[in-house]
């Protein structure tokens, strides 16, 4: 078994390299690793890439912490003093997850939700809006990818600056020290819920400032998350439909207030990860939430010119939006009756070489054709099956775009066997049998398709068994 050293002890070999022997820093860490390794000693756990005072020998990460606590234990009232040890810190933490650990387990997350206590508890008043940014600042990077340090001390200090605050830049900050509290991490996400985070960030929901509303929409969507893989059972769908019942129906009349392309693939994503439920899916609806889409797909407002058919982040994330909400077979339908159809083969023409955008128009297609023979013969009529064909013949080597275009294929003749000659005439199959050998992870996709196309596929029996004891035909 081999020995390991604390990092207190090789930080003191570093100091003294640095201190008694007169070594830079660089020289400093160098030595004390060549000695440590020469004694057999694993440094897996130690971080070794610490900024080393050159006049201490110290690393200024564990200095600007313990400037920290003395400030505290002082009274300091020496805010440009403050301001520098934060910064320090700051800087430390966005390094890498290792410097962060080590920061909380020198007692950093405690001593800065001491001073953002006392900044809060100050006669309500935020004499420096600095200070208190910089406190936000460090405790973003210190939670950044390490959640477990979020405690009901800082859910409850988060929630007094939410209620008390009217600055832009400190509820922003405030807002993604939520966000980053959500991620990976369940407890949390459940304690934010039952703390009825979602009342207060209601007030939020609205045209006022699209700044804040983007980072309230961010920790709406990291509250849908199911990324803890300690929790054998998330809370995600009961989070979801908790959220929706609040905000969907204000969050989707938004929709026509908002220029900012950016706002609205915001939004679009958000609705379309609370629209979980059928009933969710009728809400939107029924505030106008399928024409409201679509008219934010094509104009920056439902009454402005300009034209947002060429806003890739903006249509993939209006097709997830699209494709969730047909989970609802009645909403599913409108949004065909409605110029879907039309609409979809527009995108496709336009983003043909943007993988990313035609594998989500394909999936919305063939989401939206499946079991409906009449919404499928809505597609075919637009001229569709031809652009679907180039489509897949433009990304040969991708596999989401050939599976997700064998979907809607498949989708679209299998209640309309009438259209199986025209797609065949487009040249469908060879390009399916193309995509056959050179995906075989999506071979049973691919068959599916060209099994209802009419065309000649081989269908593997992937087990067949034995029985132990014959049965005998009597």
């Amino acid at each position: 078994m081999s020995k390991v050293i604390s990092q207190d002890t090789f930080d003191d070999i570093v100091k003294e390299n640095v201190v008694e022997f007169s070594m830079s820093p660089d020289e400093a860490k160098e030595e004390t690793i060549k000695q440590f390794e020469a004694q057999g000693i694993n440094l897996a756990n130690i971080v070794k890439d610490l900024k080393i005072n050159t006049d201490s020998g110290k690393p200024i990460l564990n200095e600007a912490i313990e400037h920290l606590k003395s400030y505290i234990d002082d009274k300091s009232s020496n805010d440009e003093a403050l301001l520098q040890y934060l910064y320090t810190l700051h800087e430390e933490c966005q390094k890498s997850i290792p410097h962060r650990v080590l920061a909380s387990k020198n007692g950093a997350h405690s001593i800065l939700l001491s001073l953002l206590e006392a900044r809060i508890n100050s006669n309500g008043e935020y004499s420096n809006t600095e200070v208190l940014e910089a406190i936000l600042k460090c405790l973003n990077s210190l939670t950044n990818k390490q959640p477990d340090i979020f405690n009901a001390n800082a859910l409850s200090l988060a929630k007094c600056l939410l209620d008390t605050n009217v600055n832009e830049s400190i509820i922003c900050l405030c807002l993604q020290w939520l966000q980053k509290a959500c991620v990976m991490h369940e407890i949390n996400r459940q304690n934010i819920m039952n703390a009825n985070i979602v009342q207060q960030l209601k007030r939020f929901v609205s045209k006022e400032n699209g700044k804040i509303l983007r980072e309230v929409l961010a920790i709406f969507r990291y509250l849908t998350l199911d990324d803890d893989i300690r929790t054998e059972f998330g809370s995600a769908h009961e989070n979801a439909c908790q959220i929706a019942n609040e905000v969907v129906k204000d969050l989707t009349a938004l929709l026509k207030e908002f220029e900012d392309t950016n706002v609205l693939a915001d939004s679009l994503l958000t609705i379309g990860c609370l629209a979980v439920r059928q009933e969710i899916c009728m809400n939107v609806d029924e505030v106008g939430g399928i024409k409201l889409v679509f008219q934010v797909m094509v104009s920056s407002t439902c009454t402005g010119p300009a034209n947002n058919l060429n806003v890739v982040r903006l249509n993939r994330e209006a097709l997830k939006l699209l494709r969730a909400l047909a989970g609802n077979d009645t909403v599913k339908n409108r949004i065909v009756q409605e110029g879907g159809a039309t609409l979809l083969k527009e995108l496709l023409q336009i983003h043909i070489s943007n993988e990313q955008l035609v594998s989500a128009a394909l999936a919305c297609i063939s989401t939206l054709t499946l079991r409906v023979k009449e919404n499928s013969k809505i597609f075919f009529e637009t001229g569709i099956a031809e652009i679907i064909v180039e489509t897949l013949r433009t990304h040969p080597k991708n596999k989401i775009v050939q599976r997700n275009g064998a979907w809607a294929v498949r989708n679209m003749v299998s209640r309309s066997r009438e259209q199986c000659n025209i797609w065949l005439s487009f040249g469908i199959e060879d390009l399916l049998n193309v995509a056959l050998n050179e995906h075989p992870s999506v071979h049973q996709d691919i068959k599916a398709a060209l099994r209802d196309l009419g065309c000649n596929v081989e269908l593997k029996e992937e087990w067949t068994g034995t029985a132990e004891k014959k049965i005998l035909n009597s």
